[in-house]
């Protein structure tokens, strides 16, 4: 065989395996394409309860109230739905952020600084502010009964519970000793 025949051969193969190869992702972008079409609102209903349980955990975290929530299943409009989704999504990333900075964030953790680890597991005072029982059921009972001591919490959950304590006007006493170190008394 002679040098452009087999350069035209190979072009032949060549052309064929691409468009062998073409020819499933055609088709199954058109498959795609009808299913987006013919696809219901429904998988709006999904997104809307991810972002509701998001924000619900972020306001729990903080112990403020949480948002009240409208039935969405009677309202079939797709426009609705993404209007309803993108509420939840804003309220989501807003409490999240906040429940990021705590107000007394940098007291806090000059506290825990003198105090034990996050995740200390010794009583009678556990976690990284030291909390014992009655501090814990008090003001984090949610927690105590969801994940059980503060040495369980996260950093944030524990400053979130001192804080809540702080509002309630007990201050930085809980703390005597760390709360002088730190210049807060």
């Amino acid at each position: 065989m002679t040098q452009p025949k087999r350069l035209l051969l190979l072009a032949c193969v060549l052309a064929l395996g691409a468009a062998a190869l073409e020819a499933p992702r055609e088709s199954a972008a058109r498959e795609h394409s009808v299913q987006a079409v013919a696809m219901p609102a429904d998988y709006l209903l999904g997104d809307i309860a991810h972002y509701r349980h998001e924000t619900w955990h972020w306001q729990r975290v903080m112990g403020v109230r949480r948002s009240r929530a409208s039935v969405v299943r009677r309202h079939k409009s797709p426009h609705y739905r993404r209007w309803v989704r993108n509420l939840w999504r804003k309220r989501a990333i807003a409490h999240k952020r906040k429940a990021h900075r705590p107000p007394h964030r940098s007291q806090w953790l000059c506290i825990h600084r003198y105090e034990g680890r996050w995740n200390d597991p010794s009583g009678p005072y556990y976690g990284g502010l030291q909390m014992d029982i009655s501090f814990q059921s008090r003001y984090g009972g949610e927690l105590l009964r969801r994940k059980g001591t503060a040495d369980n919490w996260t950093p944030l959950e524990q400053m979130w519970v001192a804080e809540r304590a702080y509002r309630a006007g007990r201050g930085f006493y809980p703390w005597p000793n760390t709360a002088r170190y730190c210049g807060l008394i």
